[in-house]
């Protein structure tokens, strides 16, 4: 049996500053409410349980209908109680139909909203994942109460930017508005004006970069959001270049940052750490080629040393650089420094 999550929207001024407010309960959320009430027998009724969630009560007619006739519940009406219940045994309420793909969409999003837990955007994402979830369509059946534990996600070192911020920099970039805010190099230990046309928003590796042309140097740079401060919203507007692709810019680079001519990166990855390298994508230009005994060569295309240099750290002796020789030799270098550390 399917839901048709299509019916029953609130209605009405009162309803409709609500829904502006950001509120917006599904009519799956409406149903279980009803269902919850008809199994203890409290005989709810329209106006009562139209009142308790801010709906109008033909809403709940519909919902109780679609119940009634669409999922097949035995629900009559007690005219002594004024109320609603159920003439028979009901152990659960009957299984949701959407499309696997759907289903499997949403858990995702679920689950990776996980990572901004006790951040400033874990309640708006919420609330906007529960409102994405009002548009459900194909047909495949799951049971309601088995997925929580279906998919999950992991992430360590969530960025915990500004809310406030946040939405400030999203506006520049939506309504193609200059910014402007205070920065804070990771090589400089003040902040310093900045004056900008908002590109681009991107979260990479858990982090917000703003992509944005710097007015003063008159260059594209990027802009990690927990280093700026005092971000203000200009009147100002411009036109985003036609020929800007955020895709473009960053195939050059591991993560972020790209500078410089592109080069050939090579490493080799001795049998330990071949498999678990070789099992993922690390980089559209990434071919993998067979070593000896096992061991396995990446080759990458990139304009910037510095992410891939504290990648290939993260693998310990397990790695080593063939090409360039810079960035061999800055990987030497950053080893013999970390072992300084360590001799007694």
């Amino acid at each position: 049996m399917a839901i048709d999550t299509s019916i029953a929207r609130p209605t009405g001024p009162r309803l409709q500053k609500k829904a502006e407010r950001g509120f917006s309960r599904p009519p799956l959320e409406r149903m279980m409410r009803l269902h919850a009430a008809l199994k203890s027998r409290h005989f709810p009724n329209c106006r009562k349980i139209a009142a308790e969630l801010e709906v109008s009560p033909k809403t709940i007619q519909r919902d109780i209908d679609f119940m009634r006739y669409r999922l097949g519940l035995p629900i009559d009406y007690h005219a002594q109680e004024f109320g609603f219940f159920y003439t028979e045994p009901v152990t659960g309420f009957p299984n949701i139909e959407v499309s696997e793909g759907e289903i499997t969409a949403l858990l995702v999003a679920q689950k990776a909203l996980a990572q901004y837990k006790g951040t400033p955007f874990e309640r708006p994402l919420h609330s906007a994942f529960r409102k994405l979830t009002d548009g459900l369509k194909d047909r495949v059946s799951f049971s309601w109460h088995d997925l929580e534990d279906a998919i999950s996600f992991r992430s360590a070192g969530a960025s915990a930017a500004d809310l406030e911020q946040f939405e400030t920099v999203s506006r520049g970039v939506l309504r193609c508005l200059e910014l402007g805010f205070e920065y804070r190099k990771l090589s400089s230990a003040g902040y310093e004006p900045r004056r900008v046309r908002p590109y681009h928003l991107g979260c990479l590796e858990n982090q917000w970069y703003l992509f944005a042309e710097d007015l003063e140097r008159r260059q594209l740079r990027t802009f990690a959001l927990p280093r700026m401060r005092k971000v203000k919203l200009t009147t100002k507007g411009f036109r985003r270049p036609a020929d800007f692709s955020i895709a473009r810019i960053l195939s050059g680079s591991f993560g972020v940052y790209s500078s410089g001519k592109k080069q050939r990166i090579r490493i080799e990855f001795d049998p330990f750490a071949a498999r678990l390298v070789a099992e993922r994508k690390w980089h559209e230009s990434q071919r993998v080629r067979e070593g000896a005994g096992g061991s396995i060569i990446l080759e990458l295309e990139l304009g910037g040393l510095q992410e891939i240099e504290r990648w290939i750290l993260s693998w310990g002796k397990h790695a080593r650089v063939l090409a360039p020789n810079e960035l061999a030799a800055r990987i030497r270098d950053e080893v013999s420094a970390i072992a300084k550390l360590y001799r007694s």
